[in-house]
């Protein structure tokens, strides 16, 4: 029996998702909940698992292309016997190609289905066009942000698929309202009759052209489009680390050997930014239209490094959460990030962020806030270095805290003394951890 495999929807405001990688190939078996294929979307990347155990027998979309959630991506194959007849087929060609493939006898990537299966209703008969609607040319994310920045969607040319306003549509046209410039049509389809113009290197240059990822194409549009909306600013804290040194060090051990966890500085600098978010609320906020939504519970952003670009994980309610929990989540997240199995509500939600450079010996930068969020934390290296105390010369345990925070809703006091509170956590003896 043939099964449908399809393009999932990866969460609610999600319309579609790009095929990253076929983790098998043509002929080649799988089993129930083995992934399949890996997916990148405005969200997250995910593996994506098999419906059901079977041969793979056809491919319906390549690699890099774009999908709508709901639409047969491929098909397996469930009876063995069936399965042994089909032959791995090459992929159907794209109009693109045609002019440049040699006539030959068409070959149909999916192999016919069965007599006893429904037969393909005939295309419906042409009608007039109807007015079309914005809910069914763009997502509801890019909705969301026309609505934000008062932006007629009609009068856009969407340049996904099926003509659909994507959000790159969107950050092209706000720049273009900012240089004065009118939106350039959007570019021909590649072919062969008309390669696409490549940008040449300079004279004697060794280079190489390679493209961005799906999340790193998604990462970029959402730094500038945080950078147009967002006044930012940035204050640095120095922090003295050493009380907390000597509380963790005991816990080390004990994390790891009850736990299997490795007990960093991050819980530690996480229960002092929870602690100032909730003396602070206006940093756990978030700007809409022309009001303030306060958000009641502090769901935290851990941005996590991957290979193929950045994602930020959410701990949700992680207010309600002691040292070890938040080291387990922060732990589990980052492990489900670097293994493509984080969920699309495990990437959504988030009221602030920490972003943790440190760990690759930066001391300190000035990160961009994550949208919609009104404010983000860097946390630099812990070091040991020689400080002043009480006129004498210590060796402190000493890192650098940089908060980039919005201007448009958050004063320059109030950052400050929001660090300041982070600081005095830190620092305190009397501070706990449970």
């Amino acid at each position: 029996m043939r099964v449908e495999v399809i393009m999932p929807q990866m969460g609610e405001s999600i319309a579609e998702g790009t095929i990253t990688k076929w983790l098998k190939q043509i002929g080649e078996s799988v089993a129930r909940d083995e992934p399949l294929f890996e997916i990148s979307t405005d969200k997250v990347d995910a593996e994506i698992p098999s419906p059901a155990a079977g041969i793979l027998v056809a491919v319906e979309h390549r690699e890099s292309e774009t999908v709508p959630i709901n639409t047969v991506v491929a098909w397996l194959e469930t009876d063995a016997a069936a399965a042994e007849s089909v032959k791995a087929k090459p992929p159907v060609p794209k109009p693109s190609d045609a002019a440049a493939a040699p006539p030959a006898a068409a070959v149909p990537a999916v192999a016919p289905m069965p007599k006893s299966e429904k037969p393909v209703p005939p295309p419906p008969e042409k009608t007039e066009p109807a007015v079309e609607d914005e809910s069914t040319r763009s997502s509801p994310l890019v909705r969301k942000m026309a609505a934000e920045h008062g932006i007629d969607l009609n009068r856009i040319q969407g340049t996904g698929l099926g003509s659909r306003v994507t959000k790159r549509d969107i950050m092209s046209y706000l720049e273009n309202q900012e240089t004065g410039a009118r939106p350039a049509a959007p570019p021909p389809p590649p072919s062969a009759a008309a390669p696409s113009a490549v940008t040449p290197n300079w004279p004697g240059e060794r280079a190489e052209r390679v493209p961005m990822s799906t999340i790193r194409k998604k990462t970029a549009e959402h730094m500038v489009m945080s950078r147009r909306t967002s006044a930012h600013v940035t204050t640095v804290f120095e922090v003295d680390l050493t009380r907390v040194a000597k509380v963790r060090e005991p816990l080390k051990e004990l994390y790891l050997r009850q736990e299997g966890l490795k007990l960093t500085y991050l819980p530690f600098i996480a229960k002092a930014v929870i602690d100032a978010l909730k003396a602070y609320p206006i940093v756990n906020s978030s700007v809409v239209e022309e009001s303030i939504l306060f958000k009641k519970d502090v769901n935290l952003g851990i941005a996590v490094a991957l290979d193929w670009g950045l994602i930020v994980p959410v701990i949700k309610r992680a207010d309600e959460k002691s040292l070890l929990g938040l080291s387990r989540s922060i732990s589990e997240l980052a492990d489900r990030a670097r293994s493509k199995q984080l969920k699309p509500d495990e990437v959504q939600g988030g009221t602030f962020t920490i972003t943790n450079p440190g760990v690759y010996g930066s001391l300190f930068g000035t990160p961009i806030i994550n949208q919609p969020q009104v404010a983000i934390l860097g946390v630099g290296a812990v070091t040991k270095r020689p400080v002043v105390i009480d006129d004498a010369i210590a060796i402190r345990s000493m890192v650098y805290l940089a908060l980039s925070f919005d201007h448009r809703i958050i004063d320059g006091a109030v950052a400050d003394q929001f660090m300041a509170h982070i600081k005095r956590y830190l620092e305190s003896p009397d501070s706990t951890y449970d």
